[in-house]
């Protein structure tokens, strides 16, 4: 009676739609004998395109389309979302892999001759959607708003305005005829997630018909072979293939944490932009093209690769033959891998080391940019004196032989917690923890810590860097609080220092440090001699305050 039911719904789907006999045609349609491995790419293309399509969409419900609130928005999805680091992941990763993916395909219709007549038109689509694979990493660059996408697309803009003739024009259709701002923002989110996935949808629907209309290019051992139904050995290989690239870009988006940098500013100009990595061979190739060749370098060189790219089947007209007789193809795949590799290698090689306090991933809880330095210093002579060894503070460590130090502060006093680190023993009969062997402002910044420690905030033990913590012991050691004020806390003799970065540049502030008098005449500030290693710490501490 069920199977009764189902046949007449399947009948009824059939003669109103004609949905099972297209999906029947769809699976038994007979692809060449040769079929196999190498043809899974297209499929693979296309499962994380609509990835990226369902991973986009859920992204944009917690995504708020202005720079300042962009930038908000997102550190919201990937610190206190659940599942948003995930999310996020998944969309970044993947962008990369589809962008590699869609390479890869067009590198084995290339090297197997695969776009001879009649698939022309097939080869000039996939090569169009190469090119819009890589608008989507271009537009989506800005979309975080950080300064490491601010920066990027600066540079992005400045090469657009070197083409020729309708350089300027680009750039006022970019929306950055002066400067990075909304504008530019509104443009580039609108290409990212209305304009380009429009017509990518389109491409892919003309691609995937002319694949079908044209068939998979046989190979010449094909001649004389039958053909064989596209299900089910074909279809295991393209779901095997799929399986294996989600679980890779799974693994990703868990282990390989994207980085979000501190919000754009365009004031910053000691900040070194980096193309994403598969731009990066295009951002070392610029260097060999200094001057009036920039241009040739940045905008010729690439189109007349594309173009070449595009004119293949038009410049390749001969018969097909075996993969080893396609010398041609075999040597421009392969000398454009190693150039690309080089150029890329050469470019991570050269990459300067940003300062730490540009480095901090703003992805993660930073809970500790609010501390006040004698709470932050606290941290550096919790870690020193290896207090987790036997206290937990995270409320999941069970087992250790002090009590929670994160539900233990409000009943202790400052003066007691001092008392019982200096001897443990006297307040607490038969404790087993050692003295602590810190002077009393050493001890007084610990217990300011732990006094503020709480479930809340307890991740800043583990999240706040090594530079912010010996910037703020160097800060406590030296009391310069008694003259200025950070997050709130200290005295206004001085100027304030949270927001110091956008007031003042580092090597100003090191010679204050050092020649007070000379930067400052008047001061009552003493000259501080720290060593290169002390004066990197606490201009980085410094520098990493917001205001």
């Amino acid at each position: 009676m069920v199977k009764q039911r189902f046949s007449g719904v399947l009948a009824w789907l059939e003669e109103r739609t004609g949905l099972a006999s297209a999906a029947r045609g769809f699976l038994y349609e007979p692809i060449p004998a040769s079929s196999g491995w190498r043809q899974v790419f297209g499929s693979v293309a296309l499962f994380l395109f609509l990835l990226q399509a369902v991973t986009g969409m859920l992204l944009a419900l917690n995504y708020a389309p202005t720079p300042g609130e962009a930038y908000n928005s997102l550190r919201y999805l990937v610190t206190e979302l659940t599942g948003g680091r995930l999310l996020r992941g998944l969309h970044h990763w993947g962008a990369s892999m589809f962008i590699v993916v869609v390479v890869l395909h067009l590198a084995q219709v290339l090297l197997w001759g695969a776009y001879k007549k009649p698939r022309e038109a097939t080869w000039l689509v996939g090569v169009v959607l190469l090119q819009l694979a890589l608008a989507f990493g271009l537009t989506g660059y800005l979309l975080p708003w950080d300064n490491r996408a601010y920066w990027g697309t600066v540079v992005t803009t400045q090469i657009a305005a070197k083409a020729p003739l309708v350089g300027p024009y680009l750039l006022r259709l970019l929306g950055s005829d002066g400067s990075i701002g909304v504008v530019t923002f509104a443009r580039f989110y609108t290409l990212h997630v209305l304009v380009l996935p429009a017509i990518t949808t389109l491409l892919i629907g003309l691609h995937v018909y002319l694949v079908r209309r044209h068939g998979v290019a046989p190979a010449p051992e094909d001649a004389g072979r039958p053909p064989k139904p596209f299900f089910p050995e074909q279809v295991f290989k393209d779901t095997v293939a799929i399986f294996a690239s989600f679980a890779l870009l799974f693994t990703l988006a868990v282990a390989a944490r994207v980085p979000l940098e501190r919000i754009a500013d365009p004031t910053d100009n000691t900040y070194i932009p980096r193309p994403e990595w598969y731009f990066l061979f295009l951002f070392q190739l610029l260097k060999f093209f200094e001057g009036p060749l920039e241009v040739f370098g940045s905008i010729v060189l690439p189109g007349l690769a594309m173009l070449a790219l595009a004119l293949a089947p038009f410049l390749d007209r001969g018969p097909a033959v075996r993969l080893g007789q396609r010398t041609v193809a075999l040597g421009v795949v392969g000398l454009s891998a190693l150039a690309w590799a080089g150029l890329t290698a050469a470019a991570v090689a050269t990459t300067p080391r940003q300062p730490a306090e540009l480095a901090v991933d703003f992805s993660q809880p930073t809970g500790w940019l609010q501390l006040a330095p004698a709470e932050l210093a606290g941290i550096g002579y919790f870690r020193a004196e290896n207090c987790a060894a036997c206290h937990p503070v995270s409320g999941k460590e069970a087992g250790k032989l002090g009590p929670d130090l994160t539900r233990t502060q409000l009943r202790k006093s400052a003066a007691w917690m001092i008392a019982h680190f200096k001897n443990p023993g006297e307040l607490v009969p038969g404790s087993q923890m050692p003295p602590i062997r810190l002077n009393d402002k050493e001890l007084s910044a610990l217990a300011a810590f732990l006094l503020k420690l709480s479930p809340a905030n307890a991740e800043a033990l583990h999240s706040a860097p090594d530079f912010a913590v010996q910037g703020a012991m160097l800060y406590q050691a030296h009391q310069c609080g008694a003259c200025h004020r950070v997050n709130g806390v200290g005295m206004q003799l001085g100027p304030p220092l949270n927001g110091l970065s956008r007031r003042r540049t580092k090597s100003w502030v090191e010679r204050h440090f050092r020649e007070p008098q000379v930067m400052s005449p008047g001061t009552s500030m003493p000259a501080y001699p720290f060593t290169p290693r002390e004066m990197d710490a606490m201009l980085a501490y410094l520098f990493s305050l917001e205001g």
